[in-house]
């Protein structure tokens, strides 16, 4: 469970979010309009960012959890995999995700080795292990970033607009991962898409000047779309079965 209490969040001086006070038991969907606030948000909750307030995970005080058992309990993966070794092959960039368990000074064990083909293989990229990251598509580095966090094992995994630079059938692919991922993950999925969101079916909290407000199966009808966006809506498409 994560607990946020009067979180607030600021850039310089500008207020981005205030005073947001929820608990997230569950699978939710962060929603809002660019630059809301949304990754702010995520980056908040894995103590990536300054902010006010207090953010616990499982009654335990994220500012006092070690690095290593921060990354056992919660992952973060960004929307583009931006900063890497050039030369650091999919099989390499994946084991990194087992660093938190690694013994100093020792080796990665065999039973990191086989985390990682066992990720790579449910994950459908196996093929591309001896790869390096930069001969990959976007969508074969987001499965990458994906398979790390899977590697690493931690309760949590917050996918911070994972289909945003895809095309439609890598998109699909995400999402179907994304989704399936529920059954063994505790998913937190910050999107613009909303039939991205309708699709994975989490509770939703909307973000809108500076403020959040949690909606449970009533945020996806036309109303309250159009309430909150303040455009009109037609009844969403689900492209992603």
């Amino acid at each position: 469970m994560i607990e946020l209490k009067n979180l607030t969040c600021r850039y310089d001086d500008k207020l981005i979010l205030q005073d947001v006070n929820i608990k997230i038991t569950n699978h939710l969907s962060i929603l809002g309009a660019n630059g809301s606030g949304k990754s702010t948000l995520a980056k908040a909750i894995c103590n990536l960012i300054e902010f006010e307030g207090e953010i616990s995970i499982n009654s335990k005080n994220i500012k006092e959890l070690s690095l290593l058992n921060k990354a056992k309990s919660i992952s973060y993966i960004p929307a583009k995999l931006e900063l890497y070794d050039i030369y650091i092959t999919v099989e390499e960039f994946v084991l990194l995700g087992r660093f938190p368990y690694k013994k100093s000074f020792f080796e990665y064990s065999n039973r990191d080795k086989k985390i990682v083909q066992n990720t790579l293989e449910f994950l459908k990229i196996q093929h591309l292990k001896k790869h390096t990251l930069s001969s990959l598509s976007s969508g074969e580095q987001q499965l990458t970033l994906i398979a790390q966090a899977l590697a690493q094992q931690s309760k949590i995994i917050i996918f911070d607009e994972p289909t945003a630079n895809l095309d439609p059938h890598n998109s699909k692919i995400i999402a179907q991962h994304i989704k399936g991922l529920k059954d063994y993950h505790q998913v937190i999925l910050i999107t613009h898409d909303l039939n991205l969101a309708s699709y994975v079916q989490n509770h939703v909290l909307f973000i809108k000047e500076a403020k959040a407000k949690l909606y449970g199966d009533d945020f996806f009808n036309n109303s309250t779309l159009e309430e909150l966006y303040g455009v009109k809506f037609e009844s969403l498409a689900v492209k992603y079965e």
